[in-house]
């Protein structure tokens, strides 16, 4: 299983992973911490995503991917990052560290972790 970063989620809705990311989320069952479904309303919310949270087929998308809770586990590992960046972004790399499961990211900050496994 891994864990896509917001970006990497959208960028897959659209078509728009590069080869890497296709070969590697094609191979594996894809999750996401629930801060990113947040996120993705928020996007939408002020105009930076064209997405309609409401709509049908953006549940159909969203239906064969699992959604990591923002539990008292995920909040634990917050005081492990060894990285500091937006809180959304901790907590997606709390959840992957939190649920041993490889983050797929492009986030330069994240990447360069020695702690979060990076996919």
């Amino acid at each position: 299983m891994l864990n896509l970063d917001t970006h990497i989620l959208i960028y897959a809705l659209a078509g728009r992973l590069m080869p890497r990311e296709r070969a590697l989320l094609q191979g594996d069952q894809w999750s996401v911490s629930a801060i990113v479904l947040w996120e993705l309303a928020k996007l939408a919310q002020l105009g930076r995503i064209n997405l309609d949270i409401h709509a049908v087929e953006f549940a159909r998308a969203l239906s064969g991917i699992h959604v990591w809770p923002l539990d008292l586990e995920v909040c634990r590992m917050l005081g492990s990052l060894d990285f500091r960046s937006d809180p959304a972004d901790e907590i997606i790399a709390a959840t992957s560290l939190a649920h041993r499961v490889a983050l797929v990211t492009r986030d330069r900050r994240m990447r360069n972790s020695k702690i979060v496994p990076i996919a």
